[in-house]
């Protein structure tokens, strides 16, 4: 098949594109490029260079399936420029299922969020263990980014019929190494704080509950939901994760794998403040279990010790290039523009 992937070279379409290569399957990516096409070298794609918000049927010519996971993808972004937010995570969304139907591109996976769970109930005792979810759990959710992700999901779900078999997952908190690495996921954030600061913040005691997964795992999802049977996948919902974790254990995780490497890194874990956005919810992934016969490859220990094995630990400052965070990253860009359209106004 040839599989559109919007957002194909950010942190989980990097990986899902090498996937869908060792499958068969020819990747042709979307992407503003914001990390340029480093993420992709190596790797057989077609590019496309451009945005979901000015999305063109043009580009599912010989189109057989799309793997949607372009938008802003955190609280942070989201927060930041919210109409951007909404312009690609929900109006972007719309246009490219419409697009979709009225090309006859059948096959359609999206990029949801387990954020959607989360809620100011489930985040207000913090030393409960909050609900487990699963797809059939009432959600309100809260912030620009769940509220445009479920606003996206319900987009997607309702266009399904016998012509379009479209698919949400409803992925937890990601993980793991990926050619376009991130740092501001709290697994990964946690391996580079303990290696570049020895401290480890546990905010409000590290209490909260987060469903997490690897990011291999994410990309083998969408590879399964492409090549199973319509009617397992049609109008779907699944769960997407490894496991159940409070942020304390994630910690000590980290922690605990620093003091086996050589040289070994002592990490101290500190108490700090809760943030002014506190999300603490659990999910269930049996569904995705039972229905396409998902099982998680990697937990989140063994990620991070895959992560110390990848990771230039001699070149520490490296750690801190904005590239690898998003919101700042994003931020940096817009003032480079902002600069340029000064500069041409001028002269």
């Amino acid at each position: 098949m040839r599989v559109l992937v919007t957002g194909g070279a950010g942190y989980i379409g990097a990986v899902l594109c090498r996937r869908l290569v060792e499958a068969g399957h020819r990747p042709v990516v979307v992407d503003r490029m914001f990390w340029g096409r480093k993420p992709l070298e190596g790797c057989e794609v077609e590019i496309i260079s451009g945005d979901v918000r000015d999305f063109d049927a043009a580009w599912l010519e010989g189109i057989d399936a799309v793997a949607h996971l372009a938008g802003l993808s955190n609280d942070p972004t989201a927060e930041y420029n919210t109409a951007a937010n909404w312009e690609m995570n929900a109006i972007g969304t719309e246009r490219i299922v419409a697009a979709c139907k009225a090309k006859g591109v059948e096959r359609f996976t999206f990029a949801s969020s387990a954020s959607i769970y989360d809620s100011e109930l489930s985040s207000h005792e913090l030393t409960r263990s909050p609900v487990m979810c699963d797809e059939t759990t009432a959600v309100a959710p809260r912030g620009a980014y769940s509220i445009s992700k479920k606003y996206a999901e319900d987009v997607v779900l309702r266009a399904a019929d016998a012509n379009f078999a479209p698919v949400a997952f409803r992925q937890g908190t990601v993980y793991g190494y990926s050619p376009r690495m991130r740092f501001d996921l709290v697994v990964n954030t946690f391996v580079k704080d303990a290696i570049v600061r020895r401290r480890l913040f546990l905010h409000g005691g590290g209490w909260m509950w987060r469903p997490l997964v690897d990011v291999e795992d994410v990309a083998a999802v969408h590879v399964m939901a492409l090549e199973a049977p319509l009617e397992r996948i049609r109008g779907q919902i699944f769960n997407v994760l490894e496991e159940n974790y409070q942020i304390r254990q994630l910690a000590m995780l980290v922690a605990g794998s620093l003091s086996l490497i050589d040289p070994p890194i002592r990490v101290e874990l500190e108490e700090a403040p809760l943030p002014k956005l506190v999300r603490n919810y659990r999910m269930s992934n049996a569904k995705l279990s039972t229905e396409l016969g998902f099982t998680p490859s990697r937990t989140v220990l063994e990620s991070i010790t895959g992560m110390l094995q990848k990771l230039p630990l001699d070149r520490i400052d490296d750690f801190g290039d904005p590239r690898y965070y998003n919101i700042r990253w994003m931020t940096l860009l817009e003032e480079f523009h902002l600069e340029q359209r000064r500069y041409a106004s001028i002269y």
